[in-house]
Parts: C-alpha cells; structure tokens; sequence
C-alpha cells in the first residue's frame, strides 16, 4: 500500500494503478462503515485509492472541525489489510491553495434539510468531491446511505456536471442497537449513547406504523418526533418525510419516501434516515 500527500505524487501513482479503479473518500477516523465500503470496492474494483482528508470547507464556524477525531496511524494500520492500492491523505493547503476561490454548488436540493441546517455544508461537500474526483478520475467512487442527501448531490453533481464517475451507495452499518456507526459517537458519554439509540428507534415505529397502514406523511412525522421526545437526552433539529429524490418533504400519502432526522446529544449532532415505500 503505497501512501501519497501531494496531487503530483497522486496522479504518478495513479498512473501505474489497474482498471477500474475505485475512491472511498473518507475524513479518517474510520469505523467498520468505512471499511465496509472499502471492502465493497476491493470486491469491484481492480485498485481502490482512499482519501483520507477533513474537509474544512464543509464545516460552519461553531461545528468541530478543529476538534474532529483524526488517528491516522490506525487508519493506515486499517486499510492496509484491506488490499487497498493507495492512499492519499492531502494537507489542507494542496487543497485550497491560496487564494482560493472556485466553488461547487448543487443549487435547490442543497438548501433543505442538511443545507438549512449547515449554510454552505453542501457547498463544501460539491466542492472537495469534485476536486477529489477530478485528481484520482476513479471509475467507481462509494459513499454511505448514512449521508442521504449528500448521496443525492453527488449524483446529481455527476450528471449534470458529464463526470466519467459511476457513485455507488451502500448500506447504512450500524452497531447492535440500531445506532449508524459514525466518527463523532466518539463524543458521546456513556448515558447519551444509551440515548442515541432514539434515533433508529423513531425510524423504525415509523416503519412499523406505515407498514401497518398508515400512509400519511404528517402522521409519520409526528410519530417520530413522540418517539425522541420521549427521550430526555435528544434535542430534535428537525424530523422529515421526504421524496428521496428531490429532498422535497411530502404532505399526505406517497409511495415512497425517505424518514431522516438530526438529534443532538449536548453537543453532539447525530443523522440518520431510512427509505420505505416501493
């Protein structure tokens, strides 16, 4: 496993690499949600690069990029049992040199939910995808469901922008109770992470309730919001019934639809969503 810091030594790597060749993009500190889309891309692709890089630009002023879990040694230690081919881990400023100032923006899907939430959140996202995609050219990049509406813009961004990157989405993994593995459950003291568990608890009375019968996307919303509320440590940012395509929340029956939500636990934002319908 050979492992880079510069876009030079990137693309001179890259060049020696088999096809196809797939990205994992990563801020490090990996957990077995990682790993399980690297394993995914060991499985179809002939090289897989992973890029290990915080992406301060999708950060806002009071969120913790400074204090975001990083352990790059056991991330290495990691992935290199993996079979993975490279690794490229970019200092802040091979990114955005000075005096940067082209950006990437996904226009209406980047405005609701997570957008309104996180101001330039998906700004960020769109900008250091693009420039991760543009020095690696995988033909194969893979990103977690976890992250539903990100998984949305980079789809979108790959079409409308005619990018030769096939975005494949993989399943959420989560630990015995339920909650989606995620670096920042790091942050959580032993009672908020018992707490933590509302989370896919609320998606699944929700599930539970529509597949009795219930078909009303208000009707959803409010049963999840009940189910956090009943939990004293979860403080609920927002709870949404959403066409899994546009980010457009649904009023009334549907087919289909995606249930997300962000909670916080003192300081600690956690997401996490589930598709249900045909």
């Amino acid at each position: 496993m050979l492992t880079v810091k510069t876009i030079p030594e990137l693309r001179k790597a890259r060049m020696g690499l088999p096809s196809p060749v797939g990205l994992v993009p990563t801020m490090g500190f990996l957990h077995h949600g990682h790993l399980s889309l690297v394993k995914k891309a060991v499985e179809e692709c002939a090289s897989v690069v992973v890029s290990i890089f915080v992406n301060p630009t999708q950060f806002g002023p009071q969120e913790d990029f400074g204090s975001y879990p990083r352990d790059i040694p056991k991330d290495l230690e990691l992935l290199e049992r993996l079979n993975v081919a490279l690794v490229w881990i970019p200092e802040t400023g091979e990114m955005y040199p000075s005096g940067f100032q082209t950006w990437v923006e996904v226009d209406s899907l980047s405005r609701r939910l997570e957008g309104d939430m996180r101001p330039g959140h998906f700004k960020g996202v769109a900008t250091v995808v693009t420039k991760l995609f543009t020095a690696v050219q995988p033909e194969k990049a893979y990103f977690g469901q976890k992250d539903a509406q990100q998984s949305v813009i980079i789809n979108r961004l790959v079409l409308d922008l005619n990018l030769p990157v096939e975005v494949v989405i993989c399943p959420i993994m989560r630990e015995d109770d339920g909650l989606a593995m995620s670096s920042r459950n790091v942050y959580l003291n032993p009672d908020q992470r018992i707490a933590a568990a509302v989370l896919y608890r609320a998606l699944n009375v929700a599930k539970q309730e529509f597949q009795n019968g219930e078909n009303d996307a208000e009707r959803l919303r409010e049963i999840m919001l009940e189910t956090i509320h009943a939990e004293p440590l979860a403080a609920f940012q927002y709870v949404s019934c959403a066409n899994p395509e546009t980010m457009e929340e649904h009023s009334g029956s549907f087919e289909r639809i995606l249930l997300s939500m962000a909670v916080k636990f003192g300081n600690i934002r956690l997401i996490d969503n589930l598709v249900i319908g045909k």
